[in-house]
């Protein structure tokens, strides 16, 4: 259906592209503009912004940008703003990131006797004598007198040091410094020029990163230590993991010194050729200048006009978006694929650094609107990695997949990519790669295959990878179907609906599956292993491919609305894992973290848009600054910026993959968006924090005015014509149109999986099962021994009595379509006893309650899929009845250990014995002997041997090791213990 009203001619021109702008500005408006005096670079180098305030140039191979944090969360970006202590100067930093990696050629200039130490050769700084603007860095190093500025081209960096005071001048080039070395080396070329390789591995486990450095003046002297001890100095090349060097030089008082470094996956000579190529010359300054034109062309994309506080936020949030995806191809084209070897890009540039679970989201959208080139190169980058690699990139860093994060989201980025015209790649080689990484088995995709969702014990993050699969199955089965794939198509828009077979009708929720049952307790605020860094309140709002279809399951927009309202007026706490991401509260809505992002929006929906409006605004407000904390959660490589720009605009992609924008609340008075050689310009007259509500808007083409009622077609957008907001300050007087615009899938023959109302796996004596289904109209069909069941089966009618284990599996039919089929085991405990806990096992972590302790079922060392009790804080105090006397003859228990995840081994464990339950006698303890920097996550076993004690209750208590120690990133934090399961012979 249209978007809007307008006459069908006019229509089918605009969807055609026929229309041109009437109203076009002339390009030198991009000429008159500054946008670079808006940018503050230090905003998000503080709280848990994980940002970089040094020199790049927009998505630059080259970070340039101080160290002076090497460790820890908030280290990840290498800089922090409460830091007052500077490492050295960097070559390549990630930009927001939660896991760190890069820090690359780190240069340090000195006075006096250079050492290899970092507390020695680094320096004390202050923020008041410390500056930054797009494309470059100034700083003053206090401890020798030192002033230091830094430019950058895409490939290549500029460091300026001004020593005073001292003529024993130096620079230090650590190629150590910060994590783990595979292998380095170092060649003297000769007096002012050195090349080497730095190859290191952390969140990217094979990273090369080739170096050219070259001096403005001649190396007087070089001292070189290898393992940090000082080396003969003979010989002009050096190879090992810890080479550190000094370069000092016969310089005068003041003396100015300049160095130009070029860097490179490739070779040396690609590093050479990059330096030479971009920085033929010795001019700061020229460097510098053209750094910023480049900043003021990008940014210029958008020109606002409105309140000068808010510009300023705008256009930092516009430039943090534009430093991510980063060049990965060198001046020759040459550049490192995925298969680690040396390729030649033709017709397009490769890129690197993928935040794909972020950026999918409103990062890549925007550029389908202000940088068209580039999302083709990302576009053909993703392809060419699949080539390469094997599949599409999820998370690629420096040609490695990271594994990190969930789903395939290269694939919403190409579609969205399509549907908003962008379409000069191989469509077909692009539908293999989606259909080919969709099929892997691996990350729980076989569960989700056969079962149409993944439970709890079939991988970790259940709902979350659920969810995510079925939303990029709705994006392969919009491409499949644009591009003629009907076979494909049909595949995958069933697949897209696999979100309803997590959907608990009952409660609301998107829940944990297990057993074919619920997961049991369920707390929608707890943080636990079944969400990616979220809880069931933020991710019960992700089904972005059918939100019409969600409506019309869960209650119509009137629910929706309720639901929304409950979300954000919640207790703003969470319960639960501890989850650093999870910040920015409003109730349960969680704005530092991505799943939360399109929440607002949903308002619309339910007719409530002055609703969404409120909380977009307040958002945009209350969460975003111009200061170091200016970024509630991290920047996530442009995410949480790029929510800002789109909210800002007026408009967002709740749905990328479809062909319309949802509309929000415009924040300036006047926006113009480059479209091709013209503008997109958005009109909001008098618009301010409380003229803040849109009682209608229209689009303009000329003479054509048209009345839009519901979302923003991209076509109006990409046909550069004008936007006009007629603004409000009464929410009463705010559009509260029922938006009906929104996707749904046409698809009314999925049958969604029935639920099995069992329970946990085990049990003793007997238990009553029942069968579900959501859909109406389905019947239930069943089998007990294991068979596949069919129409053929017993015919579900009332709740039945199992008192044996068994295999129960079920199926869904309406008509001629079916669910998947869904299993439950159920096992019948051997014996009769009863565990008693004397201190509580946290809830997240219960393994079936207390008799899941001794049900025979053993948690695997992928200890988040369950089936492990822990505890917390308190110790393990467990008590088994046998109900009569026994004579025990040995006892055992199975903990876990990962230290990295806060599990760690018992500090010591204690056996007791009793007749009467109330009075133990100590039989033995045993100390743990795994020591807590063994960083392998596995199982340890603590057996007793008894010599055939009679007892009728025995008592098992394992003392907590404590708190994590300073070496731990996350040092004070509190232990768990995790057990399963307890043996008695």
């Amino acid at each position: 259906m249209p978007y809007f009203f307008l006459s069908k001619t006019v229509y089918r021109q605009l969807v055609n592209g026929l229309i041109t702008l009437m109203l076009l500005l002339p390009l030198s408006v991009h000429a008159q503009q500054n946008p670079i005096k808006y940018v503050n670079p230090f905003v998000g180098t503080g709280g848990h912004g994980h940002t970089y305030p040094g020199a790049t140039v927009p998505h630059g191979m080259v970070q340039l940008s101080p160290d002076t944090r090497l460790t820890g969360w908030d280290g990840c970006g290498g800089y922090h703003y409460d830091d007052n202590f500077i490492y050295g100067f960097s070559h390549t930093h990630l930009s927001g990131t939660g896991v760190s990696d890069y820090g690359d050629i780190l240069l340090m200039p000195g006075s006096g006797k250079p050492s290899p130490d970092n507390k020695v050769y680094g320096s004390a700084f202050s923020h008041t004598k410390e500056k930054a603007s797009p494309g470059y860095y100034e700083v003053h190093l206090d401890d020798d007198n030192i002033d230091a500025e830094f430019t950058v081209t895409e490939r290549a960096g500029m460091h300026h040091y001004r020593f005073d005071g001292n003529n024993n001048n130096f620079i230090l080039l650590d190629l150590k410094h910060r994590d783990e070395v595979i292998a380095s080396s170092l060649k003297i070329v000769n007096d002012s020029t050195i090349t080497g390789l730095r190859r290191s591995k952390a969140w990217a486990v094979d990273q090369y990163v080739y170096f050219a450095i070259r001096f403005s003046v001649p190396i007087k002297t070089i001292q070189v230590w290898q393992n940090d001890v000082l080396t003969n100095g003979r010989g002009n090349s050096f190879e090992g993991n810890n080479i550190k060097a000094a370069f000092l030089f016969d310089t005068k008082q003041p003396a100015d010194l300049y160095v130009k470094v070029g860097i490179s996956a490739v070779d040396e000579k690609g590093a050479l050729n990059n330096l030479d190529t971009e920085i033929p010359h010795w001019d700061f300054n020229e460097v510098r200048k053209q750094a910023e034109q480049k900043w003021n062309e990008n940014l210029a994309s958008i020109i606002v006009k409105g309140d000068e506080e808010k510009k300023k936020i705008f256009y930092t949030a516009l430039y943090h978006t534009a430093i991510v995806p980063n060049l990965y191809t060198d001046v020759d084209k040459r550049y490192r694929g995925r298969d680690n070897q040396i390729h030649t890009a033709e017709d397009n540039t490769n890129y690197t650094v993928f935040s794909l679970w972020d950026t999918y989201r409103a990062t890549h959208p925007l550029y389908t609107i202000i940088d068209k080139q580039r999302t083709l190169d990302y576009i053909n980058s993703f392809l060419t990695q699949y080539k390469q690699g094997g599949r599409l990139p999820v998370w690629e860093l420096a040609a490695n997949e990271t594994e990190c994060m969930i789903g395939y989201h290269a694939v919403p980025v190409i579609v969205d990519a399509y549907m908003k015209g962008i379409t000069n790649f191989d469509t077909k080689l692009a539908l293999e790669a989606m259909v080919h990484s969709a099929n892997l088995d691996h990350f729980g995709l076989m569960a989700y295959k056969g079962k149409g969702m993944i439970e709890s014990d079939d991988e970790q993050e259940s709902v979350s990878r659920t969810l995510e699969y079925a939303y990029d199955d709705w994006c392969i089965a919009t491409f499949a179907k644009e591009i003629g794939d009907m076979k494909v198509y049909k595949e995958f828009i069933s697949r897209a609906q696999n979100y309803k077979n997590v959907l608990d009708l009952s409660t609301g929720f998107m829940r944990p599956r297990k057993n074919g049952d619920w997961l049991t307790p369920f707390e929608p605020r707890e943080v636990n292993n079944n969400y990616t860094e979220a809880n069931s309140w933020q991710y019960s709002f992700y089904m972005p491919q059918d939100i019409q279809g969600y409506l019309q399951m869960t209650g119509g927009r009137l629910a929706l609305e309720k639901k929304l309202d409950a979300l954000f007026s919640a207790e703003d706490k969470t319960t639960g894992r501890e989850q650093s991401d999870i910040t920015g509260l409003i109730g349960q809505y969680a704005h530092g973290n991505e799943p939360s992002h399109h929440i607002a929006y949903l308002y619309n929906y339910a007719g409530r848009s002055a609703k969404a409006v409120e909380k977009i605004h307040f958002i945009m407000n209350n969460f975003y600054s111009n200061t170091p904390d200016g970024l509630i959660g991290n920047e996530d490589c442009g995410q949480m910026s790029a929510w800002y720009v789109m909210s800002a605009l007026g408009f967002y992609p709740v749905t990328p993959g479809a062909t319309f924008f949802d509309i929000g609340a415009p924040a300036f008075e006047e926006v113009k968006i480059r479209i091709g050689d013209g503008y997109f310009t958005i009109n909001a007259p008098g618009v301010s924090d409380k003229k803040k509500y849109v009682s209608s808007f229209q689009v303009n083409f000329g003479k054509d005015s048209i009345l839009i009622t519901e979302v923003l077609p991209n076509t109006v957008i990409q046909t550069g014509a004008s936007i006009n907001f007629i603004m409000t300050d009464d929410s009463a007087e705010s559009r509260s149109i029922i938006f009906a615009a929104g996707n749904k899938i046409p698809d009314e023959n999925f049958v969604i999986n029935p639920v099995l109302h069992g329970g946990n796996i085990s049990f003793k004596n007997s238990r009553k099962t029942s069968i579900s289904c959501n859909t109406s109209g389905a019947e239930i069909y069943y089998t007990t021994d294991g068979k596949t069941p069919s129409i053929s089966s017993k015919k579900y009618a009332a709740p039945f009595i199992i008192d044996k284990s068994t295999t129960l599996k079920a199926i869904a039919i309406k008509g001629n379509n079916s669910s998947k089929i869904v299993t439950a085991e159920y096992k019948k405990m051997v014996h009769d006893w009863e565990v008693k806990l004397n201190t509580a096992f946290e809830p997240m972590y219960a393994a079936g309650g207390a008799d899941g302790l001794i049900d025979g079922i053993k948690g695997e060392v992928e200890w988040r899929k369950g089936n492990w009790q822990g505890y917390q804080k308190n110790d393990m105090d467990v008590i088994v009845d046998f109900k009569k006397l026994q004579v025990v003859k040995s006892v055992s228990v199975n903990f876990l250990q990962d230290t990295r995840a806060w599990i760690v081994m018992p500090s010591e464990v204690s056996l007791l014995f009793s007749n009467d339950g109330k009075n133990f006698r100590d039989f033995a303890v045993i100390k743990s002997t795994v020591l807590i920097d063994d960083l392998e996550a596995n199982t340890h076993l603590l057996s007793f041997s008894v010599p055939s004690v009679k007892a009728r209750f025995v008592r098992i208590i394992a003392k907590q090791y404590g708190k994590l120690p300073a070496w731990h990133e996350s040092a004070g934090g509190d232990t768990h213990i995790f057990v399963d399961e307890i043996v008695v012979e």
